[in-house]
């Protein structure tokens, strides 16, 4: 409303209000024109109210429209032009963006596109070439172990004039484990990673790897079998010049070596093994010869050149460092070499020394077959206990002679009294009773 138009008897304040209610407006105009005693209610006069408030507003209006339809017609003329002139610039704006998004596109989106194609290439290339050259490192091993099996091959072949060359057994050992290791680095990114899916490899790992590893391990483990050192008893391996016990020490050092590096569980077998085959042929010729004493000297000398064996393996074990395996880390690398290959041994079969426990096993078994001769009776329990300071000297000198190295003459006072001690007591013990 303008002061020109004059004052409107319509409150626009009511209207504008913004609690205004419709409905509490309505009940307020009932209530204005009807008294509350009127049981009809008449509703024609809010009603008529209602529409002719409304069509002042029209009036209303219809007249501020009349008399401002040219400013209005101008101001909407002018807000049109000022719209299609913006339109037109931004318009503008918009083709210039089209024509550079098309030319960054052509200049970087496609040829980002095909410079990732090349990369794509590139990277498939460079698998390829990491493949071949670990293949290639994988076959030129096996080439490599072959050579070295057929030198440890022939080495074990006698030939009149040939030396055996046992430290191809040391070599070999280390290509197969250098081979393992490439095979077992098939991590993301690492050098064997697609080595297990090539046939070539497969066949290489399961034929040339395997049959040179079981190859390896069953001489090493023959020629452990086979250690012989002293020159007390007749054999046919021991050594009879210094240059063939030092031939018998060197390859049987090869031997252990091999184990230690295939397995070193291996190498603690084979010496268990060895030391549980003197045991056994010593119990089972003690035992006949104490039922004939006449072969009791000859079976005592034996047992004794077993068991200076024992020794001279002891000393050789106890000089003999692990080797460095290809796949130990360095901080492996120091713990193995800190100690030698008889530790193992000594904490497998729980003492602190091999004689001890060769003379203490060997008691202990012949304890009991001494009291069944003894329980039996007859000539031999009378031959016994008869001659039972002969057997005791003989006894306790195989003991002593047999705890010294192999060509060692020379006794410590004092030294192995307890195993003679023990090996006297099991065989003694049960004939003076």
């Amino acid at each position: 409303m303008t002061e020109s138009e004059g004052p409107s008897y319509i409150d626009y304040d009511t209207f504008l209000d913004p609690e205004f209610s419709p409905t509490a407006f309505a009940n307020s105009l009932v209530i204005a024109t009807n008294n509350p005693s009127d049981t009809p209610i008449d509703l024609s006069t809010p009603l008529s109210k209602v529409l002719f408030d409304v069509q002042e507003i029209d009036t209303h209006i219809h007249t501020l429209t009349t008399q401002s339809a040219i400013p209005l017609l101008t101001h909407t003329k002018d807000q049109a032009d000022a719209g299609q002139r913006l339109v037109t610039e931004v318009e503008a704006q918009v083709a210039t963006l089209t024509d550079g998004y098309r030319r960054l596109e052509k200049e970087v989106i496609d040829r980002y596109e095909e410079a990732d194609q090349v990369r794509i290439t590139v990277e498939r290339l460079w698998e390829t070439v990491r493949i071949g050259r670990a293949v290639a490192r994988c076959l030129t091993l096996g080439r490599q172990l072959e050579t070295q099996m057929a030198e440890v091959i022939a080495g074990g072949v006698p030939s009149p004039g040939k030396r055996e060359d046992h430290r191809a057994m040391v070599r070999a050992s280390n290509t197969i484990l250098t081979v393992r290791q490439l095979l077992s680095a098939s991590g993301s990114n690492e050098e064997g990673q697609h080595l297990s899916k090539i046939d070539l490899i497969t066949y290489l790992q399961n034929s040339v790897l395997t049959t040179s590893e079981t190859s390896l391990r069953n001489r090493a483990q023959q020629i452990i079998r086979e250690f012989s050192m002293s020159s007390l008893a007749s054999s046919a391996t021991a050594p009879t010049t210094y240059d063939q016990s030092e031939e018998t020490k060197s390859r049987t050092t090869s031997a252990l070596l091999t184990l230690q590096l295939l397995n070193p569980r291996l190498l603690v077998a084979a010496l268990q093994t060895y030391l549980r085959a003197s045991l056994t042929s010593s119990l089972a010729s003690v035992g006949r010869a104490l039922n004939s004493l006449p072969i009791l000297d000859r079976t005592l000398l034996e047992v004794s050149a077993r068991c200076q064996n024992i020794v001279a393996l002891e000393k050789l074990l106890n000089n003999t460092k692990p080797p460095h395996s290809p796949r130990s880390g360095l901080n492996d690398q120091a713990e193995e070499q800190s100690g030698t290959l008889l530790e193992p041994l000594l904490a497998a079969l729980d003492t602190s020394s091999l004689p001890s426990f060769f003379w203490r096993s060997l008691a202990e078994g012949l304890g009991p077959r001494v009291a069944d001769l003894m329980t039996k009776g007859g000539i031999v329990a009378r031959a016994l206990k008869s001659q039972k300071e002969r057997v005791k000297d003989s006894v306790r000198e195989c003991v002593l002679r047999g705890s010294q190295s192999p060509g060692d003459t020379t006794r410590k006072a004092g030294a192995w009294e307890r195993e003679a001690a023990v090996m006297v007591a099991s065989v003694i013990g049960p004939v003076g009773r």
